[in-house]
């Protein structure tokens, strides 16, 4: 059976995101005889050289294809700088050649201002996760994400360590009863719930949002698919924090990720298909298409962004009520940073719009919550404002290994033996989830010291996670 090559691979071999990938995915259904290694070679050597191949009976249109769509440039063509500023670049050693290769690519876009790289990135679409650009009056819609609005949410309990041990079945009953998870999965009848940003204007408003609400009722209040979850562990000060009025010890403490589910994934597809008609990149750019936000378009996605932000943030306050009046307990602090949003800032002395895909606002003083894995420990910090990483953190340890890659080759008995080294229980996952597809935490905040102050260490110990893996809306 002929080892199947994917669109990951020939991202790694320089072919620019977009149509030029389906073409070359039609070449490799046709091939005979070549391993998957000489095809690589062969895709390597059709890309630097396509004159050659054009009478090539598996490579032909691939070839031509290529030389097509180098001299695309319609009347309204975009033009990238030839000459970009460098990017800020934390943790080099431990970051993919792909997830380098998009970033500068952005830097190419005629709007960029500045950028930087986290130490947890890896490749993505568009904008690598972990990518952070500033643009002058412009946002990009795969510049912020489809889960619009993604965050971290903290509420640390007057609830001792001890505690916990002693009633993990509580724990256990009150997490099943208050999370739903999953593509599609939503709340019905008197299960809903309700909160007031569901009153706000856009929703009647909006030319496209006020057909979502019914959407966005129903799911209030849910976790989605692939990395989301809502956990429970002990977090651990080892000195009292005079900000948060937290004195030393260890808590119980809940901790949610999650985003804007079908409601914000539905607004990032629209409007990064409008950006895309509209906005004409070269083929290694399409996918950071942008809206000026001078016109009416980029005004309208700018709002939606916005509201499926306050929308996800609603999800979690709805997530962690329930949860506080369940356990009766007294909430002591609670921490709240989103990333897969833009925001006005001031960089250098003027406003710039500052994309976070997949990295923590770290601002001087502005708190965040940088998760590991479900085994390894989060950590909570205090931004230290350092401006050549755009006042920004890693949202998290980042991948080491893609969910497909994840799925194949680490087993199940694998991971409920590291879940039971770890004295964690899970509830729900997939294998693509596991503890080793993630790097190494240590190692990643070691690599932004200067961007970030360690407050305080969240050790996980009962996940929950959707049923269904990595499905999203």
């Amino acid at each position: 059976m002929e080892t199947k090559i994917n669109g990951t691979d020939l991202l790694a071999l320089g072919y620019p995101e977009g149509t030029l990938i389906g073409v070359a995915l039609k070449a490799n259904a046709k091939r005979t005889g070549f391993s998957k290694e000489e095809m690589l070679s062969n895709y390597a050597l059709v890309l630097e050289n396509p004159e050659a191949f054009l009478e090539h009976k598996i490579f032909g249109k691939l070839a031509q294809t290529i030389i097509e769509k180098a001299n695309e440039k319609p009347e309204d063509f975009i033009a990238l700088n030839p000459n970009p500023s460098d990017f800020a670049l934390y943790g080099e050693d431990k970051i993919e050649e792909g997830a380098i290769k998009q970033m500068q690519v952005a830097m190419q876009l005629p709007v960029t201002v500045a950028g930087a790289l986290m130490p947890d990135a890896h490749q993505g679409y568009g904008l690598p996760i972990g990518g952070v650009l500033a643009t002058n009056n412009a946002v990009i819609p795969f510049g912020v994400g489809v889960d619009i609005g993604c965050r971290m949410a903290l509420s640390i309990y007057d609830i001792p360590e001890l505690f916990y041990y002693e009633n993990e079945a509580k724990f256990k009953r009150e997490l099943v009863a208050h999370s739903k998870f999953g593509a599609g999965h939503g709340f019905h009848g008197q299960y809903k719930s309700n909160h007031e940003v569901l009153d706000r204007n856009e929703f009647t408003e909006h030319t496209f949002i006020k057909n979502l609400k019914d959407k966005a009722w129903s799911q209030l209040g849910s976790s989605g698919g692939g990395n989301h979850f809502v956990e429970f562990g002990i977090i651990e000060f080892a000195t009292d924090d005079a900000a948060l009025n937290i004195p030393k010890g260890k808590y119980v403490a809940l901790l949610t990720h999650s985003g804007s589910r079908g409601f914000g994934a539905t607004i990032a597809g629209h409007y990064t298909k409008i950006a895309k008609e509209t906005c004409k990149l070269p083929e290694v750019a399409r996918n950071l298409a942008y809206l000026d936000l001078s016109f009416d378009l980029g005004q309208e996605y700018w709002i939606a962004m916005n509201l499926a932000g306050d929308y996800a943030s609603a999800c979690h306050e709805i997530i962690h009520t329930k949860m506080e009046k369940a356990l009766g307990a007294t909430v002591l602090a609670k921490v709240e940073n989103h990333h897969n949003f833009a925001w006005k800032e001031m960089y250098n002395g003027e406003e710039v719009i500052v994309h976070r895909k997949g990295a923590t606002p770290a601002a001087k003083g502005v708190m965040g919550i940088i998760p590991g894995s479900m085994t390894a420990p989060g950590f909570l910090v205090r931004g230290k404002g350092e401006e050549n990483a755009i006042n920004s953190a890693s949202h998290g340890a980042g991948r080491q290994m893609s969910r497909t890659q994840a799925i194949k080759t680490i087993t199940k008995n694998e991971m409920q033996a590291i879940l039971k080294d770890h004295g964690v229980t899970l509830i729900g996952a997939g294998k693509d989830e596991a503890p080793m597809a993630y790097k190494d935490i240590y190692q990643v905040m070691a690599a932004q010291e200067d961007l970030v102050d360690v407050v305080a260490k969240f050790t996980p110990k009962m996940v929950r996670m959707a049923d269904d893996g990595s499905r999203e809306d």
